[in-house]
């Protein structure tokens, strides 16, 4: 009877463990070196495990960070009042973010007309990481004009949420405009932040939100890692 290879029956072993619960859809998986002492084999044979369990979508890897149990897609609404954290917090799980870049600049072109400002005039760039419990699920920039909104850089010196920082300003209700939805792979760059493969496919958003009195006040741009999150329309 021929012999089943070692990494094969690894990667059943923690196949089965997910299966039973034993590890839950988000859990980390433990390190290569921690299962190569368990299961008394090299690093080599217990990466092959893993990358078995990755290529049948049991697990994912993200670079530096380690091996996770696959999570359903966080299901995101998409309609005039769209909250990151309202809309993570309905599937259980924790909302945080991570700022990447917090900076003043002169606008280009396509901002100046979005954001109905004369071409030049300084917008604050918020980029970031939106995340679901640990795992991140798109990455953000977020671009609004300087002088409309003054006070909002130190705001998000203390705050994450953009809908509390824009409160914190003044700003007490916004509405989605519009949004333009397309396709694209992921940069090296892009891949390195949500723990993707070069190339993977990622939802790209460009937003308009606006006061009610139709003032524009945020252009935002966001790819959304495309296994982990599924855009929902919803009528407004």
């Amino acid at each position: 009877m021929p012999r089943t290879p070692v990494w094969k029956s690894i990667a059943e072993a923690l196949s089965e463990e997910i299966a039973k619960g034993h590890y839950r859809p988000g859990d980390k998986l433990p390190t290569e070196a921690e299962l190569s002492v368990r299961f008394g084999v090299n690093r080599h044979t217990v990466r092959h495990a893993l990358s078995d369990l990755t290529e049948r979508g049991i697990t994912r890897s993200r670079r530096g960070a380690g091996v996770f149990v696959q999570s359903a897609p966080v299901d995101y609404p998409i309609g005039k009042r769209v909250r990151f954290h309202q809309n993570i917090r309905a599937t259980g799980r924790l909302p945080q973010k991570k700022v990447l870049r917090i900076e003043t600049r002169p606008c280009d072109e396509k901002e100046a007309a979005a954001l109905a400002i004369p071409p030049g005039d300084d917008v604050l760039i918020y980029e970031g990481l939106s995340l679901s419990g640990d795992a991140p699920v798109a990455h953000f920039i977020s671009i609004f004009p300087a002088a409309r909104l003054p006070g909002l850089a130190a705001a998000f010196e203390e705050i994450s949420s953009v809908t509390a920082a824009l409160k914190s300003v003044g700003i007490e209700d916004y509405l989605r405009s519009e949004t333009r939805v397309s396709a694209e792979r992921a940069t090296a760059t892009q891949a390195l932040h949500l723990g993707l493969r070069e190339g993977d496919p990622l939802l790209r958003t460009i937003s308009l939100n606006v006061t009610p009195e139709g003032t524009p006040i945020e252009r935002g741009l966001t790819w959304f890692a495309g296994d982990r999150v599924t855009l929902t329309v919803t009528p407004d």
